[in-house]
């Protein structure tokens, strides 16, 4: 059964009614096509109106929909010929951060993603896209392979942050993202980001700090979680839609500060409702920046780079 957002129920109220018209009409012989198609409009204009002015607490269930689609996905609809790499090399394959070699347009690049589970026992084995300090060590293996035989790396980052138990913190989970946050500003090759649903902490930026980062419409990406936030600020995480407020959370805001480069539309209703019109967009979005990248020197891209984060948070007081 598909998943419904509480926003959406205005929506849902109009499809019952045009089922049970599709019903009636079907068991008395009526013929009701002209009010069915009327609702259908209905509908329509409805899912419009709701989705042009959604507030970010609302962006922030679309971004969660358990039936986005996951990094796995993207891979299969975007690339060809994909091997995945495995393993950190020093004892453990985290599978919440899954990369490898593919081609892109039949261009050689490395593709790394955080994936996510679309059952239980899916999100068990991907730690429900939570990625552990050996997934960040295993990553940086792969930007340094990337970096040594000149493959463009692209990265789709959906995680709720990294893992926060115990055992992360005890075999080096915050020295593992700020190892990658420091290479990755060193790589000679060119660097895409697209956050594809969530984009929370620490755990998103160890694999974005690229020459292009991008958003999805309803993706997210904050520092903290609203939830987060909101149980510091008010003691109460109940209060998460006014965090996600404050906090600047949209592709939009996100935009308009200059963090990230561009938004990526999605179908009406979100990525879920059509995985290969997602794609197209992304790859789209993916084949213009990595052909502008493509003709900067090592040098020029690692200045850009650089250039590109030391901006963020500058502001003037009038």
């Amino acid at each position: 059964m598909a998943t419904v957002l509480d926003f959406e129920k205005p929506i849902i109220d109009i499809q019952n009614k045009i089922e049970e018209l599709r019903q009636l009409s079907e068991n008395s012989g009526l013929d009701l096509e002209t009010q069915i198609a009327s609702f259908e409009q209905q509908a329509e204009d409805k899912k419009k109106e709701l989705y042009s002015a959604l507030k970010p607490s609302q962006k922030l269930q679309i971004a969660r929909h358990p039936e986005r689609p996951k990094f796995l996905d993207y891979v299969n609809l975007m690339f060809t010929d994909f091997i995945e790499l495995h393993g950190d090399r020093e004892g453990m394959d985290d599978r919440a951060i899954i990369g490898g070699i593919a081609k892109f347009n039949n261009r050689p690049v490395m593709v790394i993603g955080i994936q996510k589970g679309k059952s239980t026992k899916e999100n068990l084995e991907y730690n429900f896209g939570m990625p552990q300090p050996q997934g960040y060590r295993k990553a940086l293996r792969l930007f340094k392979h990337a970096n040594k035989f000149n493959l463009p790396i692209i990265t789709l980052i959906d995680t709720p942050g990294a893992y926060p138990g115990i055992k992360a913190e005890e075999t080096g989970q915050g020295g593992a993202i700020a190892v990658n946050l420091r290479e990755m500003s060193k790589l000679n090759v060119p660097v895409i980001s697209i956050i594809t649903g969530e984009g929370c902490s620490g755990g998103a930026l160890g694999l974005a700090v690229s020459n292009c980062v991008m958003m999805l419409e309803h993706a997210y990406y904050t520092v903290i979680s609203p939830e987060g936030c909101a149980s510091i600020l008010w003691r109460d995480a109940g209060k998460y839609a006014d965090a996600a407020e404050a906090l600047k959370i949209t592709s939009k805001d996100l935009l308009e500060l200059g963090i990230i480069d561009e938004e990526i539309p999605e179908p009406l209703g979100g990525a879920h409702k059509d995985y290969n019109e997602t794609a197209a967009s992304m790859k789209a979005a993916i084949e213009k920046y990595l052909n502008k990248l493509s003709n900067l020197s090592y040098d020029e891209l690692r200045a850009q780079r650089y250039d590109k984060f030391r901006k963020m948070g500058k502001f003037i007081e009038v």
